[in-house]
């Protein structure tokens, strides 16, 4: 065989320890480190050549003379002499940076700090980060040389950094190549339950293949290493810790930035990732990678103008996915813009939609866009609903340049948008304190300004209304509500407080009419409906009564005034029929019958009558009698009585009861219902069926 010289082999290892492979097969500059030598007294000899590189060669012949420097033509196969420079490959690309559609793969590099053996023939070279190459001595040669006279090998090279002594490991730990621990602290056997991974200095926390985070090493691209690995694995909020010491040690790494901004879009804490991107970014103005991700999430969170200037970033192809989607919010975007100008609301509603499904479903401004939409809409259920959901607002990255929607800077439309909610709920206060900060964001809008002045004047309107109706002078309270109306004609509670004063003044067709308002507005509004019903029980109006009293026992449930008012209005609205109404009262409890003849008279009345067949010893029996009892005060216009069969056989058998509990319904003595077993739901739906 041919022997390749030690300064050919010295270029060649160069070549292959000082180049990392990144994305795409781009081999990156690592680095240079500090080749270290630990002195151990088993060292073998070294040898430089003359660009410093120190190569050491062992054989497996007893021979002392095969130390001379040379090797052979085989281990020389080991290393690539065409490994390409970074000035032969893309000088803007990135070792280990993050991709959120697909993870990292693990970097097949050599680590600064960690040891690599490769073998060939009878022939093993061990690598150092640092570009050295160190082998174990065989067992049975002593290198000669530096032989003191007691016998002793004299320590050379580093010898005057410690003082401790140099102890082989037992083997339970795993230190590296060799195991060689600093200053005595050799592991004692069986003291762990298995081995413990120091040389990365990963600390495994209990739980078997999961990386927490806690890393002891001072290596950034091996923090990166690991945070990949945790982001792989779904585990952000670990990998960002990881990505944060990596930058705490190295901040002008882009591609640091740029993996932290992936785990924070995981974390769904999209307004850092932002920052995190443009950092990256400002490292190296021509990191493709950054520049389309960070279009992505200018996208999401609506901002199509700045989302355009990277998606659309000079010099690189463009991503027909995101450039797709990045038209399609930006025409939904236009057409919400020109149906919002004009109030056509319900178009705003469809594009704003169509936006955010397009692509936009970060952005709080359009969320606000579509609380507001609803608003206008006069579904405020909705929209009151909508505005807790609207994902939060970050002040804007690049202050000199803030972005706008609807011709208003976006803090100050949120804050538009939560003005007129507010407003709608008659949170009078909270809706100026927001109008007038949005005023301070933007206080050149002219729709905020407008905006903020009707706020001011509402405000005084419904002071003044309020101070005026305690003081009774209910006239004038009126006049005052309808100026606050005619700045604000959507205001449901200007209106039911205008109602108020309509009933207190007896004019109770007008209450009516502004009730009614008020509930187009708010459907649900339970004080409108209560000064509703009350007017229309002075108009004796009993069927409209009645059916907003239902609206109310739905609501209140538990409220035994409406319950009361209820049953008054529905034997108001039978005697107005001419129907035959006698011995009904409000209330009481569930009454027991004992002898025929009571029973067929207590089924005849006019109104309903539940029967509850029932015997002492039946456990459904007493499960559902506290039921009753509640239904007995729900449903105050039922009869409720109670038979036991077993103390009056006579009207079981004339019932044909076979099965306990059995219920019945009757009306003037005809059997209209008849449950056996029935559940609560059932049984309340029938009873309110057949109430008056």
């Amino acid at each position: 065989m041919s022997e390749v010289g030690l300064e050919t082999l010295s270029d060649r290892l160069r070549n292959t320890l000082t180049h990392d492979e990144g994305d795409n097969g781009v081999n990156v500059n690592k680095p240079d480190f500090r080749e270290l030598d630990l002195g151990s007294p088993v060292s073998p000899l070294r040898t430089r050549n003359a660009g410093g590189l120190a190569v050491t060669t062992t054989t497996t012949t007893s021979s002392s003379s095969s130390s001379s420097g040379s090797v052979t033509g085989r281990t020389s196969t080991l290393f690539n002499s065409h490994t390409p420079r970074k000035s032969e490959s893309n000088p803007n690309s990135h070792s280990g940076e993050l991709s959120v559609e697909s993870s990292p793969s693990a970097s097949r590099n050599f680590k600064p700090g960690h040891t690599r053996s490769r073998s060939c023939g009878s022939h093993q070279l061990f690598f150092s980060g640092s570009g050295s190459v160190n082998s174990p001595p065989p067992a049975n040669v002593v290198p000669t040389g530096n032989i003191c006279p007691s016998g002793r090998i004299l320590k050379t090279g580093m010898a005057s950094r410690s003082t401790k002594p140099d102890i082989l490991g037992s083997g339970s730990g795993n230190y590296g190549h060799g195991s060689i621990m600093r200053g005595g602290l050799a592991s004692k056997p069986g003291s762990d339950s298995g081995p413990t991974n120091y040389s990365r200095g990963l600390m495994v926390g209990g739980e078997p293949g999961r990386r927490t985070g806690v890393c002891s090493s001072n290596d950034p691209e091996e923090l990166k290493r690991m945070g990949n690995d945790n982001y792989k694995n779904g585990h952000f909020a670990e990998a960002l810790i990881l990505y944060d010491k990596a930058i705490a040690i190295s901040p002008a790494n882009a591609a640091y930035h740029f993996n932290r901004a992936a785990a924070l879009m995981g974390l769904r804490r999209l307004a850092e990732a932002v920052r995190e991107c443009e950092e990256a970014i400002r490292l190296d103005p021509g990191y493709v990678r950054a520049h389309h991700r960070l279009g992505s999430l200018l996208l999401s969170l609506g901002q199509v103008e700045n989302a355009r200037k990277h998606i659309c970033y000079s010099g690189h192809q463009l991503d027909p996915v995101d450039f797709q989607k990045l038209q399609s919010v930006e025409k939904h975007l236009s057409r919400c813009t020109d149906a919002r100008r004009v109030g056509d609301w319900r178009s705003t509603l469809r594009e704003v939609d169509a936006a955010i499904a397009s692509g936009a479903d970060a952005s709080p401004q359009l969320c606000a866009c579509r609380a507001e939409a609803l608003l206008k809409l006069h579904q405020l259920d909705d929209a009151f609903l909508a505005l807790p959901n609207i994902p939060k607002s970050e002040p804007s990255a690049s202050p000199h340049s803030p972005q706008k929607i609807f011709g208003m800077h976006f803090d100050a439309y949120m804050l538009f948008v939560r003005t007129q909610i507010e407003l709608s709920k008659g949170r009078f206060d909270s809706a100026l304190t927001a109008i007038e900060k949005a005023g301070q964001i933007d206080p050149n809008n002219v729709e905020i300004s407008i905006l903020l002045n009707n706020v001011k004047l509402v405000c005084r309107a419904r002071a003044r209304g309020n101070d005026l109706f305690k003081s009774e002078r209910f006239t004038e309270a009126c006049s005052a509500y309808g100026e606050g109306l005619r700045l604000d004609p959507s205001n449901s509670v200007l209106y039911c407080n205008r109602a108020a004063c309509w009933y207190k003044l007896g004019q109770w067709e007008k209450s009516v009419d502004d009730c009614n308002q008020a509930l187009r507005i708010q459907p649900n509004y339970t004080k409108a409906l209560l000064r509703r019903v009350s007017s229309n029980s002075k108009l004796e109006r009993w069927s409209e009564a009645v059916r907003d009293y239902e609206i109310l026992r739905k609501e209140l449930p538990d409220d035994k005034e409406v319950a009361e008012s209820l049953f008054h209005a529905q034997v108001a609205l039978k005697k107005s029929r001419g129907e035959e109404v006698y011995n009904m009262k409000f209330g009481g409890e569930v009454e027991s019958v004992s002898g025929l003849e009571q029973f067929r008279a207590a089924i005849s009345s006019s109104g309903a009558s539940l029967v509850h067949f029932k015997t002492g010893s039946n456990v459904q029996c007493r499960q559902i009698s506290p039921f009753l009892d509640a239904l007995c005060t729900r449903y105050p216009s039922v009869n409720f009585l109670m038979v036991d069969i077993e103390e009056s056989p006579a009207i079981a058998h004339a019932e044909n009861i076979r099965i306990v509990p059995t219920i019945k319904i009757y009306r003037k003595g005809n059997r209209v219902k008849e449950m056996v077993c029935p559940s609560p739901e059932v049984l309340e739906s029938s009873v309110r069926h057949y109430s008056i």
